[in-house]
């Protein structure tokens, strides 16, 4: 129970912390739309950052994380202090000298990237300069990012979430800032230099908590130790897979583009209902995710399996239960949804029922890639980054074929219907290998929780449908009120519900209900 209690409070804070970063996400996003349009200066922005923030998820959180907290957590279970911290150090310094470099070499590369990545921007001199000179301010961005990766991951070994948790929302919030503040001077350079602020004050919120804990930072500790060639080994692995992750991108919107057979705004469609459907992913999968590897870790280095195994399992439970009602309601209410939050301006009826359309499909594979956040934390906490990444490649394979096959009768709506197919093959393979190598989880325990939080969802989606029908939808204030009111019924009538049915996962999300 004290598990369960500790998991919930590291997850409730993970969660909150990227529920704020998105939040004000959304609003960064519309003011950018809205201040600097579809011109010059939002399309050389938008090209400029394009390849800095692929490099982030290539070398910054998106791999850096999940790889050093198991090294981390190992170091720290079976070292003394110093030999940590020496370790820590020359981490750091290793990150330091090679994200220098990335940046370096980008900022000197600018032009020739620029080149190859917008050939259009050539033929309008102006266009490409400002490209140029923005490009040549965002790489520095990768390694002040590369850095707060690191510093979170030290901090989550220690199993401190909150200043990692709101690093995010510090940086839209310095951006949102630039904007309200520069906007008026019509220079999209302030922008990316808000932008710059923004990654610094997010490393500042990391390194304060982490001198708190020790003596970290020491650029004398040197660049040499052996425990960097095991983080390397594990980090490749890592990256390919993010590398494979954006290859799955841009395979959808390559097939987007070909509006003759997906329909007219496909591009545009995929975008919006994925921003949505990344929401309960990062609000339940990555927090709860990142809240557990560094306790799966630490089980792991013991060899305490039973535990391990046990943590899988109830991971696993309390992700279906904050899942399966998030996926059951973004279908019933896509199109109220859509509706309420984009249509207006060129937004219009047919863009909604388009996008409603994609965000259904996607909304199918919710509970697969929720699932497969927890079970790829637990290879990573075995310290084993190439499985994931093979059986990422089959989905990719998997979501290709599927997208040829099925974008011919559903149109783009078939682009989202196989991405949630190749998402249950992910599982299930990770689920099948992952039993191959640490032994039979006891299925029982996770299927029969499932069946009764799946008979809650379907509750709540009946008495969901009933309200949809019954109000008519409009935008505006009036609309969001409604969207709310539904909302927060249908989560009431799921939580009884599930007491009803006696669903213990119940507990994790209000400890103070007591079940029969």
């Amino acid at each position: 129970m004290a598990g369960i209690k500790r998991l919930a409070k590291s997850t409730a804070t993970v969660s909150f912390g990227i529920m704020t970063s998105r939040i004000l996400g959304f609003v960064r996003d519309i003011l950018i739309a809205k201040f600097f349009g579809m011109g010059v200066f939002a399309q050389a922005f938008v090209m400029a950052f394009t390849i800095p923030n692929g490099l982030r998820e290539l070398v910054a959180e998106g791999a850096v994380n999940p790889v050093i907290v198991p090294v981390l957590t190992e170091y720290r279970a079976q070292r003394d202090k110093s030999e940590f911290f020496h370790f820590a150090n020359v981490l750091f310094n290793v990150f330091l000298v090679t994200l220098l470099l990335i940046a370096i070499i980008g900022i000197l590369a600018s032009p020739l990237l620029i080149r190859i990545m917008a050939p259009g921007f050539i033929v309008d001199p102006d266009k490409f300069y400002l490209t140029v000179e923005l490009t040549k301010i965002f790489f520095p961005y990768i390694l002040l990012v590369g850095l707060t990766a690191y510093c979170m991951g030290v901090l989550n070994t220690f199993k401190h979430f909150a200043a990692p948790a709101f690093a995010g929302t510090i940086w839209n919030a310095t951006v949102i800032g630039g904007i309200l503040i520069f906007h008026d001077s019509f220079d999209v350079t302030h922008l990316a230099l808000a932008i710059l602020v923004g990654g610094v004050l997010q490393l500042l919120l990391q390194v304060f908590p982490l001198l708190k804990i020790g003596p970290f930072f020491n650029v004398k500790a040197g660049i040499f130790h052996k425990g960097t060639k095991k983080v390397g080994r594990l980090l490749l692995p890592r990256m390919v897979g993010a590398g494979i992750y954006e290859m799955n991108i841009m395979v959808d919107r390559i097939l987007a583009s070909l509006q003759l057979i997906v329909g007219k705004g496909a591009v545009a469609c995929l975008y919006y209902a994925n921003r949505l459907f990344q929401f309960p992913l990062a609000l339940f999968g990555i927090a709860m995710a990142t809240a557990i590897l560094p306790t799966m870790s630490s089980l792991f280095v013991k060899k305490s399996m039973d535990k391990f195994k046990k943590s899988i399992s109830s991971s696993i439970k309390n992700m279906f239960f904050l899942i399966m009602p998030a996926a059951i309601g973004l279908m019933v209410l896509s199109r109220p949804i859509i509706k309420v939050i984009f249509e207006r301006g060129e937004f219009t009826s047919y863009a909604t029922n388009i996008t409603s359309s994609v965000l259904f499909f996607y909304t199918i594979g919710l509970v697969a890639y929720g699932g497969i956040k927890i079970l790829v934390s637990a290879f990573y906490a075995m310290q084993d980054t190439i499985t994931p990444v093979k059986v990422a490649s089959i989905a990719l394979l998997t979501n290709i074929v599927l997208n040829l096959i099925l974008m011919i009768p559903l149109k783009v709506s078939g682009l989202a219907l196989a991405t949630s197919i190749s998402g249950f093959v992910n599982l299930s393979l990770l689920f099948t290998i992952l039993e191959k190598k640490i032994g039979r989880l006891q299925r029982e325990e996770i299927l029969v929780p499932l069946v009764k939080i799946i008979f809650a969802s379907l509750i709540m989606g009946i008495v969901t449908y009933v309200l949809k029908i019954a109000i008519v939808w409009s935008g505006g204030v009036k609309g969001v009120m409604y969207l709310i009111l539904v909302i927060l019924f249908s989560l009431v009538v799921y939580l009884g519900a599930s007491v009803i049915l006696k669903v213990k996962e119940v507990e994790m999300v209000f400890p103070w209900i007591k079940r029969d």
